[in-house]
């Protein structure tokens, strides 16, 4: 049994927050509705994981790296965590593209004539 995975979790989660929270992307942004948004996503995605389980088309197999907790036949302890991390990247780097798409277009070199 290992920590391993999970801490990477934790600790890839709290990059993302410091980023985040850096330019006020997502969570930092609106936190009230930036939490829906991964719960619910989550949620939906947790959802799909266990109808996999349940139909034999997600396994779970032994990890050197998981801890190896289930929560439910076959859905580590990791899953939630993982799903949402993927949640909180996704909706960052969505609004973070969008931020840098809003931003006016500079030409390079204005001052020296090119």
């Amino acid at each position: 049994m290992s920590v391993l995975y999970l801490a990477a979790l934790v600790v890839a989660i709290g990059c993302v927050a410091l980023v985040d929270a850096r330019w006020r992307l997502f969570l930092w942004d609106r936190p009230v509705r930036a939490t829906l948004v991964v719960l619910v996503g989550a949620s939906f995605l947790l959802c799909w994981d266990v109808s996999g389980i349940a139909a034999g088309i997600f396994l779970n197999g032994p990890s050197a790296i998981a801890t190896g907790i289930l929560l439910a036949p076959g859905l580590p302890l990791e899953e939630p965590v993982f799903l949402l991390f993927l949640c909180q990247v996704t909706m960052t780097c969505y609004t973070g593209a969008l931020r840098l798409l809003a931003r006016p277009r500079t030409r390079r070199g204005r001052a020296t004539g090119r």
